[in-house]
């Protein structure tokens, strides 16, 4: 008999948990785009911004997904034939580069697996031997998706600098902002993007693009920049419909309004942090116990290289497609796909699935989450070790 009817939740990584108040921000009727409050609250959201990136630099806002402003970093740092150096921990650092060497970027690429961080001392060494300094950008994943690898934004800014190279550093943190402590003036980065739908608990549409004065600097003579992706009028509009290329997202802003004011200004971001590590710990747990009887691993196995919004796990014999049709269709439950763990369409494909524990989440609702899971592993007999759930229970409790 199914349990699934009731209110579906979804634990993937984006879109994430949206909290009722900023879906009832949003459901009003448009505003004047001209003059008036719209005006003063996108200059309260851009100055939020810039707090919750951990920055006094300049940070930007387009109408776009998290794809749409790889692109606009792209287009502001690079001509066509610049080149850029990739450090890829999973599916999303590749097609990165993949954006940047379609835009006409030339990319060398450093793959370190689905398994493993970035490793600093390889970028040293890759910068050393670009002795003609031509790699003009460094692109970093703070967290992949896919594997739910976490790098070391810091020690890759100390990697560049060690060798004593004047490239910039981009980081992508589409899956790491409002989760993962992100520093962007402390570490050294230049260029960073996000998008709304993650971390920020505001549906799909929004993409976001900070930038040092430095990369402002060494960007202005790039050749791939369009009118729609410059980030100089929206970083310094003379009219307000400047910030946005055209009209504004009216009700995505309200709803960022909101959900700023959660992140910053209630529950504040050091304690943002702690609550996504405590929460990823209490999955981590459960999954460290299933995996005492049974083919279930976690992706990651370091848990500090582990990113606290997503996570990764194997469950072998094509256990994880079950587990998620299972989970999904009796429990009204929905965990994430594996992506790029392994090639489409192949049996292995089905070993993997993700689990998200980003934005607007607490203890109920990851705990309800491992509980259907283990329900799901009894109902479809997928071997596996037992007190998972008191091990998941205990890290809520501080045990």
């Amino acid at each position: 008999m199914s349990l699934a009817q009731g209110r579906p939740y979804l634990a993937i990584p984006g879109p994430s948990a949206m909290p009722d108040r900023v879906l009832a921000a949003m459901h009003r009727a448009a505003p004047n785009i001209y003059e008036g409050d719209i005006v003063d609250m996108t200059r309260a959201i851009v100055d939020d911004l810039r707090r919750v990136a951990m920055t006094r630099h300049h940070a930007t806002i387009y109408i776009a997904n998290g794809h749409a402003t790889w692109e606009a970093a792209i287009a502001n740092l690079f001509s066509r034939g610049d080149k850029a150096l990739s450090l890829a921990t999973g599916r999303f650092g590749i097609n990165w580069a993949q954006h940047a060497g379609a835009m006409g970027v030339e990319v060398e690429m450093i793959d370190f697996g689905q398994r493993a961080p970035v490793d600093p001392a390889r970028v040293e060494a890759a910068l050393r031997a670009d002795s003609d300094r031509r790699i003009k950008v460094v692109l970093l994943t703070h967290l992949d998706t896919a594997t739910s690898v976490l790098n070391d934004v810091a020690a890759v800014r100390a990697a560049i600098d060690a060798a004593g190279h004047p490239a910039l550093l981009a980081v992508d943190c589409i899956a790491s902002l409002g989760c993962d402590e992100f520093r962007f003036d402390d570490w050294g980065v230049d260029v960073m993007v996000a998008a709304s739908q993650k971390g920020l608990m505001v549906p799909p549409g929004l993409g976001f693009l900070w930038f040092s004065d430095k990369a402002l600097e060494a960007g202005r003579a790039s050749d791939l920049r369009t009118p729609y992706w410059d980030w100089t009028p929206r970083a310094f509009p003379e009219q307000y419909y400047q910030h946005f290329a055209g009209t504004a997202p009216t009700h995505h802003l309200f709803g960022l309004a909101e959900s700023l004011k959660m992140i910053l200004d209630e529950e504040g971001l050091p304690h943002v942090w702690a609550r996504h590590e405590t929460l990823a710990r209490t999955v981590w747990a459960a999954f460290d116990a299933w995996g005492q009887g049974g083919d279930i691993t976690l992706n990651i196995a370091d848990p500090a290289h582990r990113g606290h919004s997503v996570t990764a796990a194997r469950i072998g014999g094509g256990g994880a497609a079950r587990l998620r049709r299972w989970c999904e269709t009796e429990a009204g439950v929905t965990l994430g796909i594996g992506l790029g763990m392994a090639e489409p369409g192949t049996p292995e494909a089905a070993d993997f699935l993700r689990v998200a524990h980003m934005g607007h989440v607490n203890a109920h609702m990851t705990l309800g989450v491992l509980a259907v899971m283990e329900a799901g592993l009894t109902a479809l007999d997928i071997p596996h070790g037992k007190s998972a759930l008191e091990a998941a229970a205990r890290v809520c409790a501080g045990a």
